[in-house]
């Protein structure tokens, strides 16, 4: 964590940078579910006051990454699975109606920009750089949104899957292997660059559903990262819509 202190802009509001920080070491596993953080010790860290540590903490609580429980100190959550099928619940719908608008429109730029983004996702995984692939692979899905003027679709599924985020994380350990990633990106690119919506999007819910049997292999992996299901199941495909 102390890495992204570099990171902070003193001229841009802190509490909004801390957060992103933040989460991105608790997506990463840096920050391990049970870890506890104080507000004087992220502070010190990051050279700030602990007031725009307050604001991160409560808006990463929001998020579900942590627990802020007054007088007994604040923690990492662990993942909940409930949270990581209602995320991509809803993310199946949104991007599915926007790979679909993409393929109706076929926007000018788009098919480039997408070609260069799977490009780079290329060159990540074949250095082992999981992190970056997952910035690459954000991008993607961000720029399908952005290629139809839906930027705001994309901001609005930020908010609400993160803990759908530290899945994908974990599961380039082995559990999807990133080749496997790429080609449904290529799917996707290739249904979009034709005009295809339908092809469009039963690639991308092929490719958001592959959570779907990642998850139960990682959850055995790691048990201590994950809160038991309150639906008292495992993972199925059947959960997709």
């Amino acid at each position: 964590m102390d890495g992204f202190a570099e990171l902070i802009d003193a001229a841009e509001p802190i509490g909004p940078q801390l957060a992103r920080a933040l989460r991105e070491a608790i997506v990463r596993a840096e920050l391990l579910p049970g870890t506890p953080l104080s507000e004087a010790d992220v502070a010190r860290r990051f050279g700030v006051s602990r007031q725009p540590v307050r604001e991160a903490f409560i808006k990463l609580a929001e998020a579900g990454l942590l627990s802020v429980r007054p007088q007994r100190g604040t923690v990492v959550q662990r993942i909940s699975v409930d949270e990581v099928f209602d995320a991509r619940f809803v993310r199946e719908a949104v991007e599915a109606a926007v790979v679909r608008a993409a393929a109706a429109a076929r926007p000018g730029g788009l098919d480039a920009r997408l070609a260069t983004l799977i490009a780079a996702q290329e060159a990540a995984a074949g250095r082992g750089d999981a992190p970056g692939f997952l910035r690459l692979d954000e991008g993607f899905h961000r720029a399908l949104a952005e290629g139809i003027g839906r930027g705001f679709a994309w901001t609005a599924l930020e908010a609400i899957k993160a803990q759908m985020d530290r899945v994908r994380f974990l599961s380039f350990e082995g559990a999807t292997p990133l080749p496997d990633l790429i080609r449904q990106h290529r799917d996707i690119a290739d249904a979009v660059a034709v005009g295809d919506p339908d092809r469009a999007e039963a690639a991308l819910r092929r490719h958001l559903r592959e959570i779907l049997a990642s998850l139960p292999r990682i959850a055995e992996a790691h048990p201590d990262y994950f809160e038991r299901a309150r639906r008292g199941r495992a993972p199925r495909k059947e959960d997709a819509p």
